[in-house]
């Protein structure tokens, strides 16, 4: 019996594409004027915030707006007239005074808003008008110099002027905001370039309803924490499910020991390890049934192959072994380079049977003929439909394409992750959980976020992944580390199922 994998209720993004055709839709029974000033209310309500926050106070600090052409410069306008009303110093500098939003020019005006050529020597905030969702490519040189002369906190208006804001990429020079206000609906930029949104605030301008599902969407902490699998009262380790890790060899025994600890550490089910590693992984975790074959292994529910494992005639039959078992695969490493260099072993797995790729950039190279390039996310949702496999696209932020289109996102919190060996780790949890019987969509999506949850607490060295937690700051942390970090993770996972479920 398949667990419950129900994320309808999960965080999403949609395409610049769908919002314009419901913000047209909406137009239709709301004038665009009414629009803009819930949007531009919106913004001054979080920037008055943030005045509050960083200098005790509101009236009389100054905030210095980024203007371009269009709408987006018409909001910020807007919300410069607001801000004006509590008593802020608002001054615009206007990129391209002949294309400013008349009505938002005039009503900056009327609320006694400054208008200059330069940017201020001193102010307390900036609002990031320049670009809106419209603008595509890199910052031109007059507005990035402007961006570059800011030393204070900026709130990007919708997105960050120079980020592409269905790809999340920038080509040249772009805002890193300190933070976001955005309207109706997140767009991919918000999931995909978090380091460049910083924290995100939605303003509802009646927008959600005419949305239909999102194009991306994140599973949640507390989400996470009531799939996760644990043992109940008829529970045994059969039924919390039996995951084969074939994995190491004598040149790298060390993956077999991280991939199979994640499995060991993700599930209280049981772990049986293939491999020529078997009695180095027996010495580190004496629970792991440990054999030096997978003919051997005996039956399992699922298979995690790859880390390690070697790119010759041995690899190559394990690799093959595998795919023929009839039960969920997910392929990381070697095993990817040897479906790249060999496509004809796909042929051994059967029709509809799950499989999960796992690839950082040049392995997906590799696989592909061709780099993911700047569009992350359509690279991996048309590798998951010429594969008909689940392709997990590692990365800062992690792309989870389905060969049905649907596509999960994992937003980096830190680059902790990046270390050797910590992909291992990740394949050792996702294979736990695909022997778990969750669907491999929603597999992924959680493995990815625990991974990069126990490399924060891991980096932090406290159970708050902060530095509350423990350190006062964090320290790079290897693969061992991150792997000794999940029961922690798991454990503060399923909490926030409790608290928030």
């Amino acid at each position: 019996m398949k667990r419950s994998n129900t994320v309808l209720h999960s965080p999403g993004a949609w395409t610049v594409a769908r919002v314009r055709a419901a913000e047209d839709a909406l137009l239709g029974r709301v004038p665009e004027s009414v629009l803009m000033r819930r949007a531009a209310f919106g913004v001054a309500t979080r920037a008055a915030a943030v005045l509050a926050e960083r200098t005790g106070g509101v009236s009389g600090r100054h905030v210095v707006l980024l203007v371009g052409a269009g709408n987006n410069g018409g909001d910020t306008l807007w919300a410069g007239a607001f801000l004006r009303r509590r008593g802020v110093v608002v001054t615009a500098v206007l990129l391209s005074p002949e294309r400013a939003h008349p009505q938002g020019l005039a009503a900056l005006r009327r609320a006694g808003g400054r208008i200059a050529e330069q940017l201020p020597q001193r102010a307390h905030l900036v609002l990031d008008g320049i670009v809106g969702l419209a603008g595509h490519g890199a910052l031109r040189p007059a507005a990035a110099a402007l961006v570059e002369a800011v030393r204070v906190p900026i709130i990007a208006v919708d997105s960050p002027s120079g980020v592409d804001p269905d790809t999340g990429t920038a080509q040249g020079p772009a805002v890193t905001a300190t933070e976001t206000v955005t309207f109706g609906a997140r767009k991919p930029v918000h999931l995909l370039a978090p380091w460049r949104c910083g924290p995100v605030h939605l303003v509802d301008i009646g927008l959600l309803d005419g949305l239909g599902e999102p194009d991306l969407r994140v599973l949640t902490a507390p989400e996470i924490g009531a799939l996760w699998p644990v043992p109940g009262p008829t529970s045994d380790k059969y039924t919390q499910g039996v995951v084969g890790i074939a994995a190491g060899s004598a040149d790298y025994p060390g993956a077999a020991v991280l991939c199979a600890g994640a499995a060991v550490l993700a599930t209280s089910g049981m772990v049986r390890f293939a491999g020529t590693a078997a009695d180095v992984v027996r010495g580190r975790w004496p629970e792991v049934v440990a054999t030096g074959s997978v003919s051997d292994a005996g039956k399992v529910q699922a298979w995690a192959v790859g880390p390690g494992l070697g790119t010759g005639t041995a690899g190559r039959h394990v690799l093959s072994h595998v795919l023929a078992a009839g039960v969920p695969v997910v392929a990381d490493a070697d095993a990817i380079t040897l479906l790249a260099r060999h496509p004809e072993l796909a042929d051994s797995r059967d029709p509809g049977t799950p499989l999960v790729l796992t690839p950082h950039d040049r392995e997906f190279e590799r696989l592909t003929g061709a780099p993911p390039g700047t569009d992350r996310v359509t690279a991996a949702r048309d590798a998951a439909r010429r594969f008909d496999a689940v392709l997990v696209l590692k990365g800062n932020t992690t792309i989870i394409a389905a060969p049905d289109g649907q596509v999960l996102v994992n937003p980096a919190r830190s680059s902790w992750p990046a270390t050797a060996g910590s992909g291992d780790v990740l394949t050792g949890v996702l294979g736990a959980l695909l022997a778990a019987r969750l669907e491999p969509v929603t597999a992924a999506g959680a493995a990815a976020h625990a991974h990069e949850f126990a490399a924060t607490l891991a980096a932090w060295g406290g159970p708050s992944g902060t530095a509350g937690g423990g350190s006062p700051s964090g320290a790079p942390a290897p693969a061992s580390a991150i792997q000794a970090a999940l029961t922690d993770a798991i454990r503060t996972l399923r909490s926030a199922a409790r608290r928030y479920g």
